[in-house]
């Protein structure tokens, strides 16, 4: 018998009924010593809101260390994992609190990873928030300098007094970049 690969099924809205768990979007509890908020909407390619999306983050610990720890289903309120999950609600809004991801490495940006989950998406999208502040870093990442300047501005996270707010387009003109990796 030979096995063929088959074509993706949408991925939403079904998932709102197994996918969200309690503190799914609290890496770090609210109002924990260095907690931010990270925000944004989901937006379709009129602008209109996307009241039933899953949005997923991954970040490295302040100081650019991966998190090891388990726990990311099951929250303790002290193990930070990196990892979180939000569905949007009827305004497409999404919010995590969490700490502020370091760099990697030298030289490098820090950002979010961040995973989309949409009905008629025939799979998850990929794309990065890059925290604001280290044009140096930022402008040397290979990823946005490999863009022109004004599809960058996609990937930036804006400050506010809360933290960082991340709008995620699904298409337009203000289409969000969206990446590929290897095996995709």
């Amino acid at each position: 018998m030979t096995l063929r690969a088959t074509p993706g099924q949408t991925v939403g809205p079904f998932f709102h009924f197994g996918l969200p768990y309690d503190g799914d979007g609290d890496l770090v509890p609210p109002g924990s010593p260095g907690a931010v908020v990270l925000r944004g909407r989901v937006l379709d390619g009129a602008g209109g809101a996307v009241p039933d999306a899953l949005v997923e983050i991954w970040q490295t610990c302040p100081d650019g260390t991966v998190p090891r720890g388990p726990g990311s289903l099951r929250r303790d309120g002290r193990t930070f994992t990196g990892f979180g999950r939000a569905a949007t609600g009827g305004d497409g809004q999404y919010a995590f609190s969490t700490l502020v991801p370091g760099p990697a490495g030298p030289g490098r940006p820090a950002f979010f990873a961040v995973t989309v989950f949409a009905r008629g998406l025939l799979d998850r999208l990929f794309t990065r928030a890059y925290v604001p502040g280290d044009t140096v870093a930022l402008a040397a990442d290979p990823l946005l300098s490999s863009l022109p300047a004004e599809r960058r501005r996609t990937l930036l996270a804006a400050r506010d007094e809360r933290g960082f707010v991340f709008d995620i387009h699904l298409q337009g003109a203000a289409e969000t970049v969206f990446v590929r990796y290897p095996g995709q």
